[in-house]
């Protein structure tokens, strides 16, 4: 085996240090195109979380029991009630409809009463985190 000088030793290594580092040199342009339908999926997967995470704010539960009256419960309080939203909460073995999402007691006792005319048995809730 063949022992290099100092010289050559150091030029070798300097020219494989300046080639090395330009081996690993990138450069380039990125592009993303994606389906306009995905855009659509996922503002609807952000509505349906913003209506099913549990939060500080206030909400009316109208309903307690099965899921098939549960289904109904809602889909006619959609019916009655269109400026507010509502989801069925599972809570084993029983579900649970609740309504609203109000940032005050106050807003959420005013339009309690509106809704004790169609639903009699609804109740103020304060979901827990």
């Amino acid at each position: 085996m063949r022992i290099l000088n100092p010289q050559t030793y150091k030029i070798a290594l300097i020219s494989l240090t300046f080639f090395a580092t330009k081996a690993m040199a990138q450069e380039g342009n990125v592009s993303v195109s994606q389906d306009s339908r995905f855009e659509q999926l996922l503002a609807e997967k952000r509505k349906i979380n913003s209506s099913i995470t549990v939060n500080d704010k206030y909400k009316v539960q109208i309903f307690y029991g099965d899921n098939s009256k549960a289904r109904k419960t809602l889909t006619d309080f959609r019916r009655d009630f269109k400026d507010l939203d509502g989801t069925i909460i599972f809570e084993s073995p029983t579900y649970k409809v609740w309504v609203g999402n109000f940032k005050s007691r106050i807003d959420a006792e005013k339009r309690l009463i509106d809704i004790k005319k169609k639903y009699p048995h609804a109740l103020l809730i304060k979901p827990n985190k």
